[in-house]
């Protein structure tokens, strides 16, 4: 697979493709998630990137272009920086008059039966440019007291960005920190009246629903585009490891990534993240980091806490042709793996309800929970499902 990423700069002519970088480096205060299988089958990343060079992945379908979709700069540790004023993501976080100038009935021009026209009255308000040094990008504000979600890669090796809001005002953003993994950070702008976007926390987006990305795709600020969820918990490689985002086929080009991906009430479904095209632009398939694990992120780092990274303690290893399910190919001693009873040649099959395909799918499940999370891991041994309930370890990295 050919991996690389565009840059956005502010002129739609001026584009130019970037090389895979350190997926390990983090934002901030956060730690960086790891590989969750080690050994045996590695599930390598997608990531952002940095020059024009491409790289392969010859572990996933043959030909795929990922472009991720927005300013795509060298991964750098940035400077700690303070939390501000400690407002935490969340559902009370956004809910009552935080949240109310964005989520106000849509203009009366807009017709009652214009779903797509009503979601964009709604979420445009909360939606802005990022121009870092890079190039551009998006973000979606998520509560009134100046706090901005985006993709980390919009941001990364940045002190500062200038945010630019829907109405045109530009004012300097502080990065608050963020992860690589995931590909989420955190902005904090000095201001305490900004329409804040609803996040649809807990809401299992399904397949075929209504989906809308907006963001400043080439540049081009307030840019709405429309389609649908395509899929959900779909695996890519990220960060030596992998991710579950959600699929969708509303055009998202580059300067969309950081931006919301919202349903037909406005709510955030997820931060758009990257895109999967053969022609370097969009061709149908975007993903979106899902809104309840960019809210989770989005928590730690404003709280000034470390980036915690679930980890299961195997390593996947190749099934035979045409059989589904990631098979174990080691167990390190004394993991959640090993403690839960797990064991090499187990051919996993379902992670607390997600269907597990191949081993990426593992990989990415692990990743959406954090450490201490008791999962049921479904598997079969010498032609029998058991079903084990995992306790996930912290990644041994993240504890020094």
């Amino acid at each position: 697979m050919v991996i690389q990423e565009v840059l956005t700069n502010d002129m739609i002519d001026q584009e130019a493709t970037q090389e895979i970088t350190n997926p390990t480096e983090t934002l901030g205060p956060a730690v960086s998630p790891q590989p969750v299988e080690a050994g045996g089958a590695v599930i390598p990343p997608v990531l952002p990137a940095k020059s024009a060079r491409r790289h392969i992945w010859p572990n996933l379908v043959s030909a795929l272009l990922l472009v991720v979709a927005s300013s795509g700069i060298t991964y750098l540790v940035v400077t700690d920086s303070e939390a501000g004023p400690g407002v935490v993501a969340g559902s009370e976080a956004n809910s009552g008059d935080e949240a109310a100038s964005s989520r106000d009935a849509p203009a009366e021009s807009v017709p009652a039966d214009e779903p797509i026209a009503n979601a964009a009255a709604i979420i445009l308000p909360s939606v802005v440019q990022i121009q870092s040094q890079g190039g551009v990008g998006s973000g979606v504000i998520y509560n009134s007291n100046g706090l901005i979600l985006t993709a980390a890669h919009v941001v990364a090796g940045e002190d500062t960005v200038t945010v630019r809001f829907n109405d045109g005002e530009e004012m300097e953003g502080t990065v608050l920190g963020g992860t690589t993994g995931a590909d989420v950070a955190v902005i904090q702008v000095d201001r305490n009246d900004l329409p804040a976007a609803e996040l649809a926390l807990g809401q299992d987006p399904v397949v075929g629903q209504m989906a809308i990305a907006v963001g400043s795709p080439w540049g081009l600020q307030g840019t709405v585009t429309a389609g649908i969820i395509s899929a959900v918990d779909q695996s890519i490689p990220s960060g030596g490891s992998a991710r579950a985002v959600l699929q969708t086929d509303a055009a998202i080009n580059p300067g969309n990534s950081g931006g919301p991906l919202v349903d037909r009430e406005g709510r955030v479904l997820g931060i758009n993240v990257s895109i999967f095209s053969l022609s370097g632009a969009n061709d149908g398939v975007g993903f979106a980091v899902p809104v309840d694990v960019a809210s989770d992120i989005a928590e730690q780092v404003v709280a000034g806490d470390a980036i915690e990274t679930a980890f299961l303690g195997v390593s996947v290893g190749n099934v035979e042709s045409g059989q589904a399910g990631a098979l174990i190919a080691e167990v390190t001693p004394g993991s959640a793996a090993d403690t839960a009873g797990i064991e090499v040649d187990d051919l996993v099959i379902s992670i607390d309800g997600v269907q597990v395909q191949r081993g990426s799918d593992l990989a990415a499940q692990v990743q959406t929970h954090r450490p201490g999370t008791s999962v049921e891991i479904v598997l079969i041994r010498d032609g029998e499902q058991l079903a084990f309930d995992v306790t996930l370890d912290q990644r041994p990295d993240d504890l020094g």
